[in-house]
């Protein structure tokens, strides 16, 4: 059952209000950097795992904490700075990331080590809402794009994470995690920048009192928004077994070393980023609804063929599942926010937070079937999460009138 309904025509940008492709790219480059700090966590396991003596459901409450903390926050900071936009508050977010890393590196107890991986989280809650609701005033119409590039960014650091784990944080101890902050000094200036045009932007062009609608009915809207909110569960859970427990199925499976494995993730991580980067634009063209029938679902066959195959075949099937299944993101975010025009930033929140905390229960969850079971069986379980893509069928058919 679908249903068709034409929105307003868009009007498109001049020249002058066109796509502002340095703040993109500063956004861009910022999420990077912000991810790059948080994939230190996940990165971090088997360090951490020898240093705590920790079992897998701790690691597991380690990934709750962070993604608890990363998520609940999200939606009410985005409705907050649409009301009251704070383009300086990403700075902000981004020092709460850097005391994280700093309190991780010297971490005494297991408490003050989910203390430290809370602060992380807390400082991904006020960067991302913000800065994707920055992105679209940057974005000059073309928001799927902008999204993309701005969350190819964040993929990105994902990506670049465990590998920096591997030749940085592995051979010189835990203590070296500090290093990163450097990092944060970066996007701390980075976001300063962007806070100064985004002030300059809003003068420029003030809002307007009366809210956008979708033009949808409600009961409409409330369904495809919840469609949406499962399509994210089946994504977030499915990444959250790889980011959470991959290295320790290679170890466990292929008998891989702790740097090996580090190698396979960062080609899953890469592979999810370069993904990431088609999901968007495509969906402006083609809609946006194709874009997430073929990601979701159409990942189904490789995640099935995943546990049962060796070491060249699980990093072949490792990049397509990354390359499919990420395209998705840009493509649900995008539609969820033309459901609900005028709460871009309570929307990209919401989805955001959703993904962590959909990441954070699964890794808990399996955490716990992986003591119960082993880490096969977690693979073997996940491989059918993309079976929810067949929801996709209650999404409307969005068309926008040319302009």
């Amino acid at each position: 059952m679908t249903a068709v309904a034409d929105t307003p025509p868009v009007a498109r940008p001049t020249a002058a209000e066109g796509t502002a492709w340095g703040i993109l790219v500063m956004l861009s480059l910022s999420h990077m950097l912000n991810d790059t700090m948080q994939s230190l966590v996940a990165a971090s396991y088997p360090i951490l795992k020898e240093s705590f003596a920790l079992d897998f459901g701790q690691i597991g409450l380690i990934t709750l904490c962070f993604q608890v903390t990363a998520s609940v926050l999200q939606p009410l900071v985005g409705l907050y700075t649409d009301r009251h936009p704070k383009p300086f508050s990403l700075a902000f977010g981004m020092g709460s990331t850097l005391i994280g890393l700093l309190l991780m590196s010297v971490a005494p107890t297991y408490g003050v080590l989910l203390i430290s991986v809370g602060l992380i989280g807390a400082g991904s809650s006020v960067f991302h809402p913000e800065s994707s609701r920055m992105a679209r005033l940057a974005s000059g119409g073309r928001h799927g794009l902008a999204q993309s590039l701005f969350q190819v960014g964040g993929n990105s650091g994902t990506a670049l994470g465990p590998l920096l784990a591997a030749f940085i944080v592995l051979p010189n101890g835990r203590s070296s995690v500090a290093w990163f902050a450097v990092l944060a000094l970066i996007g701390i200036t980075l976001l300063t920048r962007v806070g100064f045009w985004g002030i300059a932007h809003r003068k420029a062009r003030p809002q307007s009192a009366a809210r956008p609608t979708s033009g949808l009915p409600r009961a409409l809207v409330i369904r495809s928004i919840t469609v949406l909110m499962l399509l994210v569960f089946s994504k977030q859970v499915y990444l959250a077994s790889i980011s959470s427990y991959y290295t320790f199925y290679l170890i466990d499976t292929f008998h891989m070393s702790v740097k090996e494995a580090q190698i396979y993730l960062f080609l899953f991580l890469g592979s999810a980023a370069l993904g990431t980067l088609v999901g968007g634009p495509v969906g402006d063209r083609i809609g946006r609804k194709m874009v997430i029938w073929v990601s979701i679902l159409g990942v189904l066959p490789f995640t099935l063929l995943l546990p049962h195959v060796g070491p060249i075949g699980t990093a072949v099937l490792s990049v397509v599942i990354g390359l499919i299944l990420s395209s998705a993101f840009s493509a649900i975010l995008v539609f969820a926010q033309e459901l609900v025009p005028g709460r871009v930033g309570m929307i990209a929140g919401m989805f955001f937070g959703l993904a962590f905390g959909f990441g954070g229960l699964g890794a808990a969850a399996l955490g716990e079937i992986a003591d119960r079971t082993s880490i096969r069986t977690v693979y073997e379980i996940c491989a059918w999460l993309p079976a929810i893509g067949v929801l996709t069928v209650f999404l409307p058919n969005i068309r926008k009138a040319k302009g």
